[in-house]
């Protein structure tokens, strides 16, 4: 039996890329439709409870007759606005925030069909246009971001290494004189596993790089490739916001309180293992009393909205790509208007400006067919951001 249970579905299979790649429409289209969204005094939590109904509504549509089959958010739809580094999706009786012009939003959000994981993120300024460029700081962080996500996808192929990545991405932020958050990961996604083993860290502190395992790509793995860049250190901190996005873990304990257990039955029913936002439970005031006995004894942890100084911006771009035996497959990511953007600055280093030149795409096939799979997140298109974004201490 234990054997059976170790077997792993890999996109060797066809059917488990069909799988990724439906996830994987469902959120970019989840994603467009939250962009505009974004506009003057539109309220972070409505839309982010908008998106959530979206994911759940368009998983529900597939895979019907499979009645077996889990599917839904893999990870909730958050936006984190200006320095507000990750993770703010206010519940019901958080204080809102309301959308003002020029914010930099940061979309993050990720859905799953049978486990298998989609997640994107993508950064807006709210109010631009190619009428009205964005420049000084936001231009800055918002390119450094982009171009460093590009990088990243380039150097995800079978036989790098994740330290490979971790380089051209702190080299193409401080190219624009930014700085990417420090600690945050990437992760390998695995069948209903948002925070796989393999993982590519970014602006690694002395004692994150010394304990930080080195890792080669291999064809058939899977990744959340997240890229968070700020114009500040580089370092986000918890403020007195309130954490409303947890995952449970796989400790158990016999917990003591009722309401502790139907919270975590609830869990295990509707969640499993993914990420999930209190405000989705009917009785939020009751699921938060339940919350407390689940952490206190690590039964399910929290995803910390993290800041970083308040005059600074922050950046983010994710996609989730898929190492086929033909190149790199994006399965997340929508179009970028880096025509709406203009910095002093460029990227430096003229080997990482010739990287980002080049075609992203499978490249087997003629090449309108590797234009066709890079459509969703091409070069001109779109970038990442954090899955279960974490930073590790």
């Amino acid at each position: 039996m234990a054997e059976i249970e170790k077997e792993e579905k890999t996109i060797a299979e066809d059917l488990v890329v069909t799988k990724y790649k439906l996830a994987g429409e469902i959120v970019n289209r989840t994603l467009k439709a939250v962009i505009d969204l974004c506009v003057v005094g539109a309220s972070v939590r409505d839309i982010c409870t908008k998106s959530d109904n979206l994911l759940t509504e368009e998983t529900s549509k597939v895979y019907k007759k499979e009645k077996d089959l889990k599917k839904g958010i893999a990870f909730p739809t958050c936006l984190s606005v200006n320095n507000c580094v990750c993770h703010f999706s206010p519940s019901k009786n958080d204080p809102d925030y309301e959308l003002k012009d020029g914010d930099v939003v940061k979309i993050d959000m990720g859905a799953h069909i049978d486990g298998f994981i989609a997640v994107a993120a993508h950064t807006v300024i709210v109010g631009s246009s190619g009428d009205k460029k964005v420049t000084g700081r936001q231009a800055d962080v918002t390119l450094a971001a982009y171009w460093a996500v590009q990088a990243a996808l380039r150097l995800l192929k079978s036989g790098n290494n994740n330290y490979a990545i971790t380089e051209a991405v702190q080299q193409i932020s401080e190219s624009y004189k930014c700085k990417p958050i420090e600690g945050m990961l990437s992760h390998e996604l695995k069948q209903f596993k948002i925070d796989g083993e393999k993982t590519i860290i970014q602006n690694p502190s002395e004692a994150q790089r010394k304990e930080h395992e080195k890792c080669t790509f291999e064809t058939h793995e899977v990744y959340a490739i997240d890229v968070i860049v700020s114009t500040g250190e580089g370092i986000g901190r918890e403020k007195d916001t309130k954490v409303s996005i947890y995952k449970k873990t796989d400790e158990n304990y016999m917990l003591k309180l009722k309401t502790s257990r139907a919270l975590l039955a609830e869990i295990k029913t509707k969640y499993g293992n993914m990420p999930f936002n209190i405000r989705n439970f009917d009785e939020e005031t009751k699921a938060r009393m339940g919350v407390v006995e689940c952490m206190s004894h690590k039964m399910i942890e929290p995803f910390q909205v993290l800041y970083e100084k308040p005059s600074e911006y922050v950046a983010q771009f994710k996609h989730t790509v898929l190492l086929m035996p033909n190149g790199v497959n994006l399965v997340t990511g929508v179009p970028f208007a880096i025509e709406n953007f203009a910095s002093e600055y460029s990227i430096a280093q003229p080997e990482l400006k010739e990287l980002v030149a080049t075609p992203l795409g499978p490249t087997k096939k003629g090449k309108g067919h590797a234009k066709k799979k890079a459509a969703p997140a091409g070069t001109d298109a779109a970038a990442p951001a954090p899955a279960a974004v974490e930073t590790k201490a």
